[in-house]
């Protein structure tokens, strides 16, 4: 058993990989039933299609935090660096596709005297 961790934006994946047969669990739901969305389970596999290892492994996630894309997206990074895990031969490839890149844009924080980050009130010379 291999385990990796994903982060982006507020989301958090921990992925545990194990020998099986292609079963990706989430929360203890399926992959369909937790992302409806055919987009997201794409993003979600991208790794595994990659390096054509969709029925090699079981996945078991935990994901918290977070929007849906988000969260979608620390699972793909989590993936990615627990595969590497197993073979360091594949770094490579996933790298090429960006696949191993943290990406690390957060909510920029809410500044006293404006409404929001960067936006201020309207302003008006009469």
């Amino acid at each position: 058993m291999v385990n990796a961790l994903g982060r982006r934006k507020s989301a958090i994946a921990r992925v545990y990989v194990t020998e099986g047969t292609g079963k990706i669990t989430i929360n203890k739901k399926d992959l369909a039933v937790y992302f409806p969305s055919s987009i997201l389970q794409f993003v979600v596999k991208q790794p595994l299609t990659l390096l054509e290892a969709a029925e090699k492994y079981d996945i078991k996630a935990t994901l918290c935090g977070g929007g849906f894309t988000g969260q979608s997206q620390a699972l793909r990074l989590a993936i990615a660096r627990a595969l590497v895990k197993i073979n360091a031969d594949d770094k490579k490839a996933l790298r090429a596709e960006g696949f191993m890149t943290r990406d690390a844009r957060e909510v920029e924080r809410k500044k006293p005297g404006r409404p929001k980050a960067r936006r201020r009130f309207q302003f008006s010379k009469r």
